[in-house]
């Protein structure tokens, strides 16, 4: 009820004020489960997303949302409660693992499931390495994965801006479904974890047409942080290349934006 409320409220204002379009919306079923990959440019794509669409859409919020104290916390846990997000921990380990079953269990109930692959917000507007939590979804539900790609949300709410500029008119692109089933069975095998999440992140940048870095966003944004790189021990890593945290950084994708 609070997501169609929120949805019936918010969905005229954000379409007068910003005047959003969308691409290839049909190729979301109407019925069943379905697993909505998106890039993740800003704040914005939380609403800006699922708004072209008929069903409703649930992300695994970030316990922090539901937590928080004072006008601001009880602000917060009103607007996701009230959207029907599902808070879940995802500070790694058994916890990463209760998100991803939370997640299959949303689509074991025929939803649609929106996230994240990326894992956080894209700190310069490029494409980031996909976590393979997205791909574990896929396998272990049989269901297809719809590529989604947000266009210009990042120009109008970049990362430390509060506002979204009106002058930028945001757009959502939907691909045609993945379907993985060619895969049944290995959803263990981290080989074919990553090719499948590859491909999904392949369908995600030819949608986005952004340029695509093959190391996490998360790393990205820890190696830019002022006085990083002069850090004892932490010399720079190429991009690309593999490190000891890796399989740290194959925990379940995040579902509703990040901090920046």
């Amino acid at each position: 009820m609070g997501y169609w409320v929120a949805k019936a409220i918010l969905g005229p204002i954000l379409a007068i004020l910003f005047r959003p379009w969308s691409e290839g919306a049909d190729n979301v079923p109407r019925e069943g489960p379905a697993i909505l990959a998106w890039n993740h440019l800003s704040f914005s794509d939380h609403f800006f997303g699922p708004l072209p669409l008929p069903r409703k859409v649930t992300f695994l919020a970030k316990s922090e949302y539901f937590t928080g104290r004072g006008l601001k916390g009880l602000i917060s846990k009103a607007f996701f409660r009230g959207v029907g997000q599902i808070p879940v921990d995802r500070t790694g380990g058994q916890a990463s693992e209760r998100a991803l079953r939370t997640g299959l269990r949303v689509l074991a109930e025929g939803k649609l499931l929106g996230i994240y692959p990326e894992g956080t917000r894209t700190p310069d507007g490029r494409l980031y390495r996909g976590k393979t939590g997205v791909a574990r979804l896929a396998l272990e539900s049989g269901a297809p994965v719809i590529p989604c790609a947000m266009i210009g949300t990042f120009e109008l709410q970049p990362p430390g801006r509060l506002l979204p500029r009106l002058s930028i008119r945001p757009g959502t692109r939907f691909g045609k479904p993945l379907d993985f089933s060619r895969y049944a069975g290995l959803e263990s095998d981290r080989l074919v974890l990553r090719a499948v999440t590859d491909e999904i992140m392949y369908a995600v940048m030819n949608l986005s047409g952004q340029v695509y870095v093959d190391e996490y966003a998360q790393r990205a944004k820890k190696r830019a942080k002022p006085g990083s790189a002069a850090a004892p021990g932490n010399a720079a890593t190429p991009v690309g290349a593999a490190t000891p945290d890796d399989a740290a950084q194959e925990a379940v994708p995040s579902s509703t934006p990040g901090p920046s």
